[in-house]
């Protein structure tokens, strides 16, 4: 497949597009250099250089012939999981290689996942079904798990909502936390009969980073170290910041009880 010089220029824009899409739904380093990689081959590139971290996406494309094209970008996103969004974004992967797709068609497609998302119900079913399962697990009981099914629906909601906002990641998941934390707490003072820790163990499971620190040990054991060490920092930052919310919540309904 022969590109033009401005067909390569769009090409690398919209493969660097892509990188930005599966690292914001959470994809691991490896798995977006090797995508990256594999378009721009089945583009016809005979040399592809991918250097990617979590904040930054550097790639070289070279085609037969022609000089070298370079571009880097800075990736501001907050890269919260989206397995809907790495599974489109991997069909489109391997469609292309298959076959590669009209540019046009390319960007099409790429603006079209963008637009998407995982449907919302769902992750609020998730949501309710983890957070009332958890607080029965850890010895709840069946009025704690209601509780904690009914918090887990509001935490899916202020996940929603503030998603759309500016915060960054460890002021996201204070502001969360806190608020659930005083919410719990008012609850199980309204209601005696529910158990505050029982009720908060189960909701926080829906908080806590596990998968970033997966995926971060995972990149640091496939050789990515630079970004294994960041994404586990910004895992831990994170996890600090549950903890300070809740922290603060119950020092705020302990005083006030």
């Amino acid at each position: 497949m022969t590109l033009s010089k401005e067909e390569q220029s769009v090409l690398l824009d919209s493969l660097l597009e892509m990188g930005e899409l599966l690292l914001d739904a959470g994809a691991e380093i490896s798995r977006v250099e090797d995508t990256l990689s594999r378009m721009g081959t089945a583009y016809g590139a005979q040399r592809m250089d991918v250097f990617v971290i979590t904040s930054i996406i550097s790639m070289t494309m070279e085609f037969p012939g022609q000089e070298a094209l370079t571009e880097t970008r800075r990736i501001r996103a907050n890269g919260q999981t989206d397995f809907y969004r790495v599974e489109k974004l991997n069909e489109l992967s391997r469609t292309c290689c298959a076959g590669p797709l009209p540019l046009a068609e390319l960007r099409q497609r790429l603006d079209r996942i963008a637009a998407g998302h995982k449907p919302f119900a769902a992750v609020l079913g998730g949501s309710i079904l983890a957070g009332g399962s958890f607080a029965l697990f850890f010895g709840g009981t069946l009025w704690d798990g209601l509780a904690a099914a009914v918090f887990g629906a509001a935490i899916c909601f202020l996940q929603d909502r503030l998603g759309h906002t500016r915060l960054n990641a460890a002021a996201y998941n204070l502001l969360i936390s806190l608020l659930i934390g005083l919410g719990v707490g008012l609850a199980a003072a309204l209601l005696p009969a529910l158990h505050m820790d029982k009720i908060l163990i189960g909701d926080i499971m829906l908080l806590i980073p596990g998968l970033a620190m997966t995926n971060a040990i995972r990149n640091m054991l496939l050789g990515d170290t630079i970004s294994g060490v960041v994404r586990l920092a910004e895992s831990l930052i994170w996890a600090a910041a549950l903890a300070g919310g809740f922290m603060v919540a119950l020092t705020i309904v302990n005083v006030l009880h």
